[in-house]
């Protein structure tokens, strides 16, 4: 029977926390888990990402630069597996390297394969993604603070800037999450649309 994979991931660095619980199959490679995070979140993948192993003397996983870039393994050529074997192991994954999103993925279980779920799976979390290019968390907390205040004299320009966003975040309810509305795609479709070729095993 297939096994499945259960992640807590977390948002570091704000409170009340932002965190997703989402299901995978267990053959999955960190590209498809990547994917897989960023749809549970609400990211949109429009930047770079990497899976920093807590190991020493480990490479992070994620998108190499070119065939020759020996800094960092690509994750559709590395299994979770590698790092996920027993519950409570993590890794920690930066997403978007500007505005330096921080999110710490622990394995909580892995269980027998479910045939009534369609995998991958978002089993429950806890508040909105910030929106995407809002400054990293000194710029979500400003974001916060712009919205509460009517009077604020960025309040307008910012309500515009969340209603013309690719996303149109408006009105966005930081308290607000609902598993029922994530949509996961396929990450070898994901894979082909970014890199324009068929993914190699």
């Amino acid at each position: 029977m297939s096994r499945i994979c259960q992640f807590n991931i977390a948002l570091v660095e704000i409170e009340p926390e932002i965190r997703r619980v989402i299901e995978v199959p267990a053959n999955y490679s960190f590209w498809d888990l990547h994917v897989a995070l960023q749809d549970s979140m609400g990211w949109l993948d429009h930047h770079l990402h990497e899976f920093i192993p807590h190991s020493k003397g480990v490479k992070p996983i994620g998108i190499p630069e070119s065939p020759e870039d020996e800094r960092v393994d690509a994750g559709w050529e590395i299994p979770i597996s590698t790092h996920f074997s027993s519950p409570g192991d993590s890794v920690g994954y930066t997403y978007d390297f500007g505005d330096g999103w921080y999110h710490v993925v622990t394995l909580v279980a892995i269980t027998n394969r479910d045939n009534s779920i369609d995998y991958p799976n978002c089993v429950s979390g806890e508040r909105a993604c910030p929106p995407e290019d809002c400054g990293g968390v000194p710029g979500y907390y400003r974001l916060l603070e712009i919205l509460s205040d009517p009077n604020d004299e960025e309040h307008t320009e910012m309500i515009e800037w969340l209603k013309c966003h690719v996303q149109n975040y408006y009105p966005f309810d930081a308290d607000a999450f609902d598993p029922k509305i994530v949509k996961f795609y396929d990450p070898q479709a994901r894979w082909e649309a970014a890199f324009s070729e068929p993914v190699q095993h």
